[in-house]
């Protein structure tokens, strides 16, 4: 049995510990939170920008922690699941590798890539596991569009483009501010550079256009991903820029040899366009209730904790890779110019 320690019980705390219900050979044996009420139970101040709002948690003989030091000194945890602000997640994850601790950490991996880089070292001089939790590649849409082109049964990846655009969040402080999070090129945007390094590999080079109303804090980008080879051809519109009335929509075209996949949500189904003319929406694999792609993605980290080999979609040096693309297309923007990712 994996024991899991989760700390930051604010809205993607919650739903990892949600998420933690339905997994097989783990179970969450821990919490840690500065919040005295929330470490009592009452959650019912969380919210966010999908699935269920906070309620009073009924939280049993879990561990509660106050301190983050007393947890990763608590020898009966195997995993130390880091919910945090991404400006703590560097320190918070090399403490709690240095205590002997597996750590899976959300998204972003840290702000800035030094802190990332120090994160990869720490890990392999203590011998665990850093695993990073994107969950895009659990989304049902996106896990069937990494199989299908990763298969190659409708051919080679000849090009795409993505799209990931939510309204200025309003339903917490920290996500909202920049300097926790990177902002939106960063914070929200992360998903689409994870995504596509997962399924074409690293671009040589990025052009980026933007929105910077601050002169400093990029909140929208359009970006051409540039390869030798000339393919695929990829570009991606991210950011901050919707209105009440669509506060969230993500999506792909992408373009195969033998096929079209074409998704967005709430309003175009999973479509698969082929050369016959004919058009078929596939049965997605697994549940669409809001927190089974974040289960699915736990469940990977456990069986990576039980096997000690780290599983392929987190691999922290592909979410290490993302980070450096977020701040790549930021630098295009603000200096007008392609830049070449190193």
């Amino acid at each position: 049995m994996v024991r899991i320690g989760i700390v930051g019980i604010g809205f993607m705390g919650m739903i990892h510990y949600l998420a933690a219900a339905k997994l097989r050979g783990a179970r969450v044996a821990a919490i840690c939170t500065r919040d005295a009420k929330k470490r009592a139970g009452d959650w019912r101040g969380i919210r966010g920008n999908f699935g269920p709002a906070g309620t009073w948690m009924d939280l049993g003989n879990i561990k509660r922690y106050a301190h983050f030091e007393e947890m990763c000194a608590d020898p009966n945890l195997d995993l130390i699941d880091i919910c945090t602000p991404t400006h703590l997640h560097a320190d918070m994850a090399r403490a709690a590798l240095r205590a002997g601790k597996h750590v899976l950490v959300e998204k972003a991996i840290a702000l800035m890539r030094k802190d990332a880089d120090a994160m990869l070292q720490t890990a392999a001089k203590a011998g665990k596991l850093l695993l990073v939790a994107h969950v895009l590649p659990f989304v049902p849409e996106f896990a069937f569009a990494t199989e299908t082109i990763r298969s190659g049964v409708y051919g080679r990846l000849l090009a795409g483009h993505f799209k990931r655009i939510i309204a200025q969040p309003d339903w917490s402080t920290d996500i909202a501010d920049a300097g926790k999070t990177g902002g939106p090129a960063v914070d929200l945007h992360i998903h689409d550079t994870h995504f596509i390094r997962l399924i074409a590999g690293a671009p040589r080079k990025v052009f980026s256009t933007g929105l910077v109303p601050d002169g400093s804090t990029v909140t929208y980008l359009t970006t051409q991903y540039l390869y030798d080879s000339g393919t695929p051809v990829l570009s991606c519109s991210s950011g901050a820029l919707a209105k009440k009335g669509r506060e969230f929509v993500h999506g792909y075209e992408i373009y195969l040899e033998k096929a079209t996949l074409l998704y967005e949500s709430g309003t175009q189904p999973l479509t698969v366009l082929t050369e016959d003319g004919k058009a078929k929406q596939p049965k997605l694999k697994g549940s669409t209730e809001a927190t089974a792609a974040f289960t699915n993605e736990m469940q990977m980290a456990v069986e990576g904790v039980q096997s000690g080999c780290e599983p392929d979609l987190l691999r922290a040096q592909l979410a290490r890779d993302a980070l450096v693309l977020c701040h790549k297309e930021c630098q295009s923007v603000l200096s007008g110019k392609v830049v070449t990712v190193d």
